[in-house]
């Protein structure tokens, strides 16, 4: 062997020892990942306790114990206590109506709502007023649409919905607002709203789930919003000349669909 092939051989031999040198065990390889990752979950748990123990030292110096109340009477929150009051007045041919069912209005006003309900004579109108037992400050608008409700010829089973129920409302418009019609012609249009024995006003308060009175030219609904807006159709339908039986078969459908719907 010469010289150069002896040296080409050391070379050889003193590189495979250098890589037998670098050679990675992987048992060692292994600890190390499990290692690193013991520490990133360690890492991970000092800062969340970290962050929790900083937001409940935040809630605690931003949000103070809140303080709790007793619910206030309709009669305490009133400014310097003093009880309110409402009146309504009395048409002259409601008077014999109220005198008579006087005692079913007096019921849910007293017992329910907690009201002082009394007839002035003297003005001929209903005076409504709070208690210290009045517990709600809507009682006494509730009670004064309850009266209204009355007056404006609405019988008192009917006009008790009003007090169960918060979505309700009265409306009320002219023959004439809808069109301008003087004498007989006025007289048909009613004719044709109310129907023969009220058997149309029947119709229209079943199909529309309203209660209607006819007093006069003038016209009250009650009822819900929607349900007012289909019975006012359907009474502007009668007034401006359509035939009754068209009418009637609208409300068949309205009917039909609500029935559906509910």
């Amino acid at each position: 062997m010469t010289a150069a092939e002896y040296d080409d051989v050391a070379m050889e031999i003193i590189d495979e020892s250098k890589l037998h040198n670098h050679t990675i065990d992987p048992s060692t390889l292994t600890s190390r990942i499990i290692q690193s990752q013991s520490i990133q979950q360690e890492d991970a748990a000092d800062n969340d306790k970290h962050n929790s123990e900083d937001d409940e030292n935040m809630e605690d110096s931003s949000s103070p114990e809140q303080p709790t109340f007793q619910k206030l009477s309709a009669h305490a929150s009133r400014v310097g206590g003093k009880a309110e009051y409402r009146r309504i007045r009395c048409p002259a041919h409601r008077y014999t109506p109220l005198r008579e069912n006087w005692e079913q209005l007096l019921t849910p006003l007293v017992e329910y709502l907690k009201l002082q309900v009394r007839f002035n004579t003297r003005t001929r109108s209903v005076e409504i007023k709070t208690s210290k037992h009045t517990l709600e400050a809507s009682s006494l608008q509730k009670g004064a649409d309850f009266i209204a409700a009355f007056m404006l010829g609405f019988e008192p089973q009917d006009a008790v919905a009003l007090l169960r129920l918060d979505d309700l409302y009265i409306e009320s418009f002219q023959v004439t607002d809808v069109k301008t019609l003087r004498g007989d012609h006025l007289s048909r249009a009613i004719g044709r709203v109310a129907g023969q024995g009220g058997k149309t006003r029947f119709a229209i308060e079943n199909a529309t789930r309203t209660r209607i009175v006819i007093a006069d030219s003038r016209i009250h609904m009650l009822g819900s919003y929607g349900n007012i807006r289909l019975a006012r159709n359907a009474i502007c339908d009668l007034i401006l000349g359509a035939p009754p039986g068209k009418v009637y078969n609208n409300m068949r459908n309205v009917a039909k669909r609500m029935n559906e719907r509910y």
